[in-house]
């Protein structure tokens, strides 16, 4: 923790257990499985895979080439398993403070496993709507089979039975506790605040809507599928449970999916009539496929030939064409200068937790600080293949400043390029979202709804750059 919050309110935590028997199983005793024990072990094996191994969970999660517990489950169980995750993930640091509340000493070093089966359990109790009693049991179960926590059953058994006995009260004790890592709301209080801090960690709880880019007329598909035209001009889906390609309008190519901040870049450019714009790093193609719908002549590049492939598809059900190239944009140099570049940079992707939540678990400050030294590059990159004069919109899907703010400004005081400033009149219900320097920063707290739709939106950064001369 940062020594700024050295003197914080929030509840600390203090690990601590008496582990007390074998729980009654004889030692090496064969277990014949429960059903929902294997979605249960499948969990916890891919929980460790994320905090531990920071790897990412929507790679664990594939159905083809993911974990190969999670595989060998059915379509049912492979659907627990992603809500256990995602909400162990959302609710992490309040769950460990949560067990930790009914500890007596400390878990033994290197007690990884046992702490993630519990957090698995604890994460059903707690935030699901699955019985308490089954989560124990399965925990329990869980714990004689494995050899490393065979002798800590008892311990687990009596830790989740007051868990589910005292939940109430225990959710309004850890309510204090940040929903992130303390090192990435350590530094959010740093940019935006205490009380913005709070409510982006707040917000990262709510799994994030479904938003629509349509084509034309967003306010007749809103009424169509019964959704929220919002300031960006997307539409909001209100509680859909359905699958996306039975929606009207999919087949035919009139929406795709996007979140209403990922569209925002691509709408900085304004008219692109006549224009030559090169989408610097384009796949899956939703800002490329703006682009052309804003009258660009579009170049589509990624470095990722399954990406690309994933593009042209995308295009081809919405009946758009652009010129596609697989290759490295630090490596691009056109033959003829663009009038236009969109650059969605990589970045560590923390502003969108609500749909990825693993994210503030498998990155961490030095992934940051790495990915802004490329996202620099990359822009100092983009300037020169636009023309003099033209127009480069730098957008990344962050919330730390390192990665937008402090890049922009580093290669604006190289004299590479000049600031547009965004104005906030020209995007009345995002006002807010609009800088003191005129550059767009939005957080996943922004936008309230009412029900039947969720609020927020995705963390997002963009500045529209000119470069000098023409």
């Amino acid at each position: 923790m940062s020594e700024k919050n050295k003197n914080d309110s929030r509840p600390k935590r203090a690990r601590s257990h008496k582990p007390s028997g074998t729980g009654g199983r004889r030692p090496g005793a064969s277990v014949q499985a429960k059903p929902g024990l294997k979605s249960r072990q499948a969990a916890a094996k891919i929980l460790a895979a994320v905090v531990d191994r920071k790897t990412s969970l929507d790679g664990m999660l594939d159905q083809e080439h993911g974990n190969p517990a999670y595989r060998g489950l059915n379509d049912a169980d492979r659907a627990l398993v992603r809500a256990i995750l995602n909400s162990a993930l959302r609710h992490l640091p309040r769950i460990r403070a949560a067990i930790d509340s009914l500890l007596q000493s400390p878990l033994p070093e290197g007690a990884r496993a046992l702490e993630h089966m519990l957090t698995v359990a604890a994460a059903q109790i707690l935030y699901l709507d699955i019985p308490d009693h089954s989560a124990v049991d399965l925990a329990v179960e869980q714990a004689q089979s494995d050899p490393r926590n065979r002798r800590f059953a008892s311990l687990v058994n009596a830790v989740l039975r007051r868990l589910s006995r005292e939940k109430e009260a225990i959710l309004e004790k850890v309510r204090a506790v940040p929903a992130i890592p303390d090192w990435f709301y350590d530094r959010l209080v740093a940019h935006y605040g205490r009380p913005e801090a709070e409510g982006i960690s707040e917000a990262q709880l709510v799994p994030a809507a479904i938003d629509l880019t349509v084509k034309s007329d967003p306010a007749s598909w809103a009424e169509r599928l019964g959704g929220s035209v919002l300031p960006t001009g997307s539409v909001r889906l209100g509680d859909f449970t359905g699958t996306i390609p039975s929606l009207p309008g999919f087949a035919e190519g009139a929406w795709w999916v996007q979140d209403a901040a990922a569209s925002i870049p691509a709408r900085l450019f304004g008219d692109l009539s006549g224009k030559a714009v090169v989408d610097l790093c384009a796949a899956p193609g939703g800002k490329t496929a703006q682009l052309i719908l804003a009258g660009a002549k579009v170049t589509a590049l990624d470095q990722s030939s399954s990406r690309l492939r994933r593009l042209k598809a995308n295009l081809e059900r919405l009946g758009l064409e652009a010129r596609t190239k697989e290759i490295d944009m630090a490596d691009f140099r056109p033959d003829e200068l663009f009038d236009a570049a969109l650059l969605d940079a990589p970045c560590s992707s923390t502003g969108t937790t609500r749909r990825h939540p693993d994210v503030l678990w498998t990155k961490g400050p030095e992934d940051i600080e790495k990915l802004a030294r490329l996202q620099e590059r990359l822009l100092r990159h983009a300037l020169s293949v636009v023309k003099p004069g033209g127009l480069v919109v730098f957008s990344n899907c962050s919330l730390d400043p390192r990665e937008g703010e402090e890049v922009v400004a580093r290669v604006l005081d190289d004299g590479l390029c000049a600031r547009i400033p965004i104005a906030p009149s020209d995007w009345p219900g995002l006002e807010t979202a609009i800088t003191a320097l005129g550059e767009f920063r939005t957080t996943p707290a922004m936008l309230p709804l009412g029900p039947p739709f969720s609020g927020g939106l995705d963390g997002f950064y963009a500045a529209v750059l000119r470069r000098p001369g023409g």
